[in-house]
């Protein structure tokens, strides 16, 4: 039910300010509105929904600031993700390097979603290869993938050159590279950038 809010709010289906109404969803599904109730009140705690007492949920309006604060924390997740993930991955980079191809591929036929799409999941493949359950829950809690589609969609944030800076990290956990993990976190930071038609 979640990732059902959540492409909505990516789709464009709600707009910053949008009230979310939690009967009109359970009607178009055909289900209760418990289930609809509890995934608000987890995109709540993403911070990308508000709810009022009596008034129901309204989508938050997306600042810097809010997408630098989940940024920060993203950062620090997956540079620890990144140096448990090296010594298991143990220079196997052949999924990541798929990745790497799918965004080039995206690039070069300008499309911006798909290229986010592969983007997030080269980083997920990092953080799952980690080991660390509760860190791994703790990144998918943050919804990476929604708060890099919304920033792009909201912020109009650019998405900086993704296959090319990615390549760092594949190298750098192919040799072993003792900063990798400073590496990762620098990489994850350059996110929340302000763009020049932000």
């Amino acid at each position: 039910m979640r990732t059902f809010v959540l492409e909505g709010l990516v789709a464009g289906r709600w707009e910053p300010g949008d009230r979310i109404v939690e009967r009109r969803i359970a009607i178009e599904l055909g289900i209760s509105q418990a289930p609809v109730r509890e995934a608000l009140r987890e995109l709540e705690t993403m911070e990308l929904v508000t709810s009022t007492p009596n008034k129901g949920a309204r989508v938050r309006e997306l600042t810097l600031d809010r997408l630098r604060d989940v940024y920060l924390v993203r950062a620090s997740l997956e540079r620890r993700a990144v140096t448990l993930a090296a010594p298991r991955l143990a220079g196997n980079v052949a999924a990541l390097e798929q990745h790497l191809l799918a965004m080039r591929r995206a690039a070069a036929e300008g499309d911006i979603d798909s290229q986010a799409l592969h983007g997030v999941a080269f980083h997920r493949a990092i953080v799952h290869a980690c080991g660390n359950p509760v860190l791994i829950r703790h990144w998918d809690w943050l919804g990476v993938e929604a708060w890099t589609r919304l920033s792009l969609r909201w912020l109009r944030t650019e998405l900086h050159d993704n296959a090319e800076d990615h390549e760092e990290i594949v190298e750098g956990l192919r040799r072993g590279d003792p900063h990798l993990g400073r590496l990762m976190e620098l990489h994850i930071m350059d996110y929340a950038h302000e763009s020049k038609n932000a």
